[in-house]
């Protein structure tokens, strides 16, 4: 097992990427591994997770997020409940932090040995492991709990790498280095010394003191002081004309940050012969969604890590959010919603595709998929490349589609995404465009992706959509009969899709009561056939979850859908699934992946409360097969 931190916290397994979905999760594993085996408490990974505002459920995701990193990191690696946290040991796992921290210690040792060879290849190598600023996918407040320091390491550990390097003799090839440097970080006075010694041993006297009066004149202006005696120092050996000895300047104290040592994959622009980049504006977005009640946390969420580009971006905003959620769980309301309110954020134009045909109900992979090179020619048409100038293969297409959008601002909304493969020819690069992701898999998202879970609305917030969708009398008629509201709202689950549907209902029957439509949902085998208006289908929608399950899985949602009450344990799943308790773990992991299962928070016991949505179990039973439950079946 391979664990990487500085830059986009990754795991990996034989050279595989695991499937680590969202900043939270990320956030969990980059503190487990800085603490180097501690127990890391629950309060503090609280303050990494949501800061001063946790959620009231605090523990119950904590502890959803430890379940699945164990899950995905195996045996290898073992996360134990320490009171009063939790402590990861790596076992034999290699970690990016640790090989950097040994590479930078033998380094400077070397260094100071004034063995330069040796010292400028340890530092080299230690340097050579960065891939970014460091915990990148992870929480804002993790990062900036904890960046700082690694940012101020790297700064010394490059500063040591550098006097080796002008002690070997190479100043030549550090001069463009150091220029860069120095423009990027113009306050930092060791960085500027050690450009000044560059130029001066490659006969560059006078550039050499240009740039400490640029230097004088930055920190007048900005700070309003004098050069410190370090860097005046250089200044009077430059005026002499010698005095310089190998290696000079101090190591920085602080103020570098490291260049991200990745590099864009967009590269030069690309156009189609006689297409001229700009010719077309794309408007692909569905129409702006009526009524959109409820969800204005998440939506605030989506907005905020979008719009920031450049000087205005905040430590933790990503160019991608992934929003996940239950069937019917209003996750493409809401990107929809988002992107009419980026709109003119992305002057450059607005990309839309659903990728999602769910059909039929075969085993492991049932829903049939949009082909990307499908979509890239209805991307690049949009972008004005003719018929014609199309590319054919998916690699030119997506070479032409990277180029025209490397100088755009263009919003591309990706929904009802199937897997990460299937996406990734459809993301934008670069700095300056951005993309909105909605699936039922979590996975879809990686680590430059901030991930957005829908959970069920709250009771106040159920209403309030229905009333809205019902009409303009809608909040009267909702207001008149409160007790058969709020039984409609939870037979419901509390489903924006299901709420949007028996608005629709209303609004078609204005003098119907609400009770009436009640009555018609009541009877458990006529409840979905009633959640269906025109296009809009519950059942459809929690098809297109079921379609891809494996048979096991199947089986085990069959099982469980028989269990009476709504919410149970591992423990009690165990029972009905007739399997150990880890296995059936394994099995609700699963299934809550999928979006068929919720989890709901931690019992008396400690243990994780698992919740079968009444949609999904009604679902699950007309599928097939009936399966025994055995006696004494209870909430674990």
């Amino acid at each position: 097992m391979e664990f990487r931190i500085l830059g986009p916290v990754e795991a990996r397994r034989d050279g595989v990427v695991l499937p680590l979905a969202g900043a939270k999760i990320h956030t969990v594993l980059a503190a487990l591994l800085l603490a180097k085996g501690r127990v890391v408490s629950d309060g503090r990974l609280s303050e990494l997770l949501w800061g001063w505002s946790p959620p009231t459920t605090m523990n119950a995701q904590i502890y959803t997020y430890i379940s699945r990193l164990r899950k995905q990191l195996g045996d290898g690696v073992d996360i134990a409940r320490c009171q009063p946290g939790y402590a990861l040991d790596p076992g034999a796992s290699w970690i990016d932090s640790v090989e950097y921290d040994r590479l930078d210690r033998l380094g400077r040792d070397a260094l100071e040995a004034r063995h330069f060879d040796k010292a400028s290849a340890l530092l080299t190598g230690a340097l050579d492991l960065w891939r970014g600023l460091p915990f990148a996918s992870t929480t804002e407040f993790l990062c900036e709990a904890e960046a700082p320091q690694w940012e101020e390491t790297w700064a010394t550990t490059l500063v040591c790498r550098i006097e080796a390097d002008l002690a070997l003799g190479r100043h030549g090839e550090l001069v463009p280095e150091l220029t860069r440097l120095v423009a990027e970080h113009p306050l930092n006075e060791r960085l500027r010394a050690q450009l000044m010694t560059a130029l001066y041993r490659s006969s560059r006297q006078g550039d050499a003191l240009s740039v400490y009066r640029q230097g004088r004149t930055v920190l007048r202006e900005e700070l309003g002081i004098d050069p410190g005696p370090a860097l005046r120092e250089v200044h009077r050996q430059v005026l002499d004309g010698g005095g310089f000895e190998e290696g000079a300047g101090a190591p920085i104290r602080g103020g570098a940050r490291p260049a991200s040592p990745v590099r864009g994959a967009g590269g030069p622009a690309v156009r189609a012969q006689g297409v001229p980049v700009g010719a077309a504006v794309p408007a692909m977005l569905p129409p702006d969604v009526t009524c959109f009640t409820g969800r204005a946390l998440p939506l605030a969420e989506v907005v905020y890590e979008l719009r920031g580009t450049g000087q205005t971006r905040h430590a933790g905003q990503q160019h991608r959010v992934a929003v996940t959620g239950m069937p019917g769980a209003g996750k493409s309301a809401l990107a929809v919603r988002a992107a009419h309110l980026l709109r003119e954020q992305f002057s450059d134009g607005q990309l839309y595709a659903d990728l999602d045909r769910a059909d039929g109900d075969q085993p492991g992979g049932g829903a049939a998929r949009r082909d990307p090179h499908e979509v890239l020619r209805e991307f690049l048409h949009a972008l004005g490349v003719p018929a014609h100038a199309m590319p054919g293969s998916l690699a030119e297409r997506v070479q032409l589609y990277r180029g025209l959008l490397t100088d755009r601002r263009v919003l591309v909304v990706l929904d009802d995404v199937v897997d990460a493969d299937q996406a990734a020819p459809l993301l934008p690069v670069g700095t300056r465009s951005r993309a909105i992701l909605t699936s039922r898999s979590p996975a879809v998202a990686d680590g430059a992706s901030r991930l957005i879970r829908l959970h069920p609305l709250g009771a106040d917030e159920a209403l309030a959509l229905l009333a809205a969708v019902a009409g303009p009398t809608g909040a009267d008629r909702i207001a008149a009969e409160p007790a058969a509201a709020a039984s409609l709202v939870e037979l419901c689950d509390r489903s924006p899709l299901a709420l949007r549907i028996c608005g629709l209902r209303l609004a078609e029957e204005p003098r119907g009561r609400v009770s009436g439509l009640l009555s018609r949902l009541l009877p458990a085998e006529r409840r979905l056939n009633e959640l269906r208006f025109g296009a809009l289908d519950v059942r459809a929608s929690l098809r297109a979850c079921y379609a891809p399950l494996p048979v096991e899985s199947r089986r085990a949602l069959r099982r469980l859908a028989l269990i009476p009450e709504s919410e149970f344990s591992a423990e009690g799943a165990a029972r009905v699934l007739r399997c150990g308790e880890r296995e059936a773990e394994g099995a609700l992991g699963a299934l809550a992946d999928a979006r068929l299962v919720e989890v709901t928070g931690i019992g008396g016991d400690q243990r994780l409360v698992y919740r079968l949505p009444s949609l999904v179990r009604l679902f699950t039973q007309e599928r097939g097969e009936r399966v025994g439950v055995g006696a004494g079946v209870r909430r674990g």
